[in-house]
């Protein structure tokens, strides 16, 4: 069975609908049945009247003395057309019937009388099926002072006839009545229905705001009009109203949490700047010098020296994001990507000469808009990941191609590879994959969530797809 054919699938209104036609027809059905029965029990009765009535007419024309031929009663007026006669004696069967149009008497074959011997002679009407031509009658047999049983019947016809006339209209009106309701049904359960409509029109707005990030502005509430509490909608209304409060206060507690990580960031970013420019130069001063420097001195500086530089680019890194998180616009000028993705892996080579670099370009140069200091990030990034996180001899290849809706750059590695596991984690904030990916040497684990925060500012989009022997990074822009 289809999925949209069960009826757990069914909208509410048509679930509705269905429910209501079926509840109708049911007592439709009933009325009728009931109805034609009543009135079929009705016709019988009044038959069974006419029915003794003929009889006693009948029993009348018996003849007293055995042996003499019976008269033939229905040669007196005043019988219904198609009234049976019969006597039936140990020996044989007369019979006789008024003809339809009300003319003389016809003689019956015996051959259509054989039901007529098992009625029973208790003066009581029966329902026995004759024939074929003769079809349903409804009889009583008397017997006589001679041991005769006479048999008296009239046709069931009429009455089958009214009752199946009265089924039909019956069922007529029922049908024609159900479309009305299924279409009256329609339009009121429609019409009913429509401040859930509404109600569920506002939750469909509300799921369609960034609520993940930035400020949002959570005005979508549910009408006053759909937000009565002495209705059930209105009940509904009035309990998406209340979560959508709570949802806006915890957003703006977000919202002022983040602004104040962010500018605690910003700030202590800008804080750090001058102490670690101070020990780069005086770890610079103490190689410049002409003095001798023991040389575990001189080894402790150049690693104070390290640091101070690997600590300036993770200041470096946590500015850019807390700038790229507030939404400051980047610049939107002509970018020649081909010849950012050519600087970008001339300087891999230099930078990881053991790995194998390889570039794919298409014949015509690919230009976007965009920040071009920012895009450069963005490859250098990549291919910092590529290097860092593969061991040597890896094939790194970066490719740029156009697509239907923009351009791809893709950075493809035959390194070992990320987890299943871990691949959604990885444009995160110092996520790293060194369970699986080898490290040549640190990082500060925000090179990736860098890349997805640019690419995103540029309105484009980045993903991951790896298995053991290949990682591809792949970045989407706007063409």
């Amino acid at each position: 069975m289809s999925s949209s054919l069960r009826p757990e699938r069914w909208s509410l209104r048509t679930r509705l609908v269905v429910e209501q036609v079926v509840l109708i027809a049911v007592v439709c059905a009933g009325i009728g049945v009931i109805s034609v029965v009543a009135l079929r029990d009705f016709l019988v009765e009044r038959l069974d009247q006419q029915l003794y009535e003929s009889a006693a007419r009948v029993e009348r024309g018996v003849p007293p003395m055995p042996g003499l031929p019976p008269p033939s009663p229905l040669d007196r007026p005043g019988f219904r057309p198609g009234t049976l006669v019969a006597y039936i004696r140990p020996d044989s069967i007369d019979a006789a019937r008024l003809r339809p149009g009300g003319d003389d008497p016809e003689n019956l074959p015996v051959a259509e009388l054989a039901a007529l011997s098992s009625v029973p002679s208790d003066a009581r009407p029966h329902t026995v099926h004759l024939s074929e031509q003769l079809r349903d009658y409804r009889v009583i047999a008397v017997r006589a002072l001679d041991g005769t049983v006479v048999v008296t019947g009239l046709p069931m016809a009429d009455v089958d006839g009214v009752v199946w006339q009265a089924g039909l209209i019956v069922g007529g009106v029922a049908l024609a009545g159900l479309v009305a309701v299924s279409l009256a049904g329609a339009v009121i359960i429609g019409r009913t229905l429509r401040p859930l409509e509404r109600v569920a029109a506002t939750a469909g707005r509300v799921a369609e705001l960034p609520l993940h990030r930035g400020e949002v502005a959570l005005a979508e509430r549910v009408p006053a009009r759909d937000a009565d509490p002495d209705t059930e909608v209105g009940q509904v209304g009035q309990a998406l109203n209340r979560m959508l409060d709570h949802v806006g206060d915890a957003l703006k507690a977000r919202y002022a949490s983040e602004t104040r990580v962010r500018q605690f960031v910003a700030d202590a970013g800008h804080e750090l700047r001058t102490p670690l420019a101070a020990i780069r130069g005086y770890a610079e001063l103490t190689r410049r010098t002409t003095d001798e420097v023991p040389p575990r001195i001189g080894h402790a500086m150049r690693r104070v020296e390290s640091e101070a530089v690997r600590m300036t680019s993770l200041v470096e890194d946590l500015l850019l994001l807390a700038r790229l998180d507030a939404g400051r616009p980047l610049a939107r000028d002509e970018v020649d990507l081909s010849r950012v993705v050519v600087d970008g892996v001339s300087d891999a080579r230099i930078a990881g000469p053991d790995h194998d670099w390889r570039l794919e370009l298409p014949p015509v140069p690919v230009a976007v808009r965009g920040d071009e200091h920012k895009l450069q990030q963005v490859l250098a990034n990549l291919l910092s990941n590529a290097r860092t996180h593969t061991p040597p001899g890896t094939t790194v290849t970066t490719a740029l191609r156009r697509c239907p809706d923009g351009v791809a750059l893709t950075v493809t590695d035959d390194g070992p590879g990320i987890p299943a596991e871990l691949q959604p984690e990885v444009f995160e904030r110092f996520a790293r994959g060194d369970t699986s990916r080898s490290r040549a040497a640190g990082s500060t684990g925000l090179g990736l969530s860098i890349v997805a925060a640019v690419v995103a500012a540029h309105d484009g989009g980045v993903s991951v797809d790896s298995r053991p022997g290949g990682t591809t990074f792949t970045v989407r822009l706007p063409g």
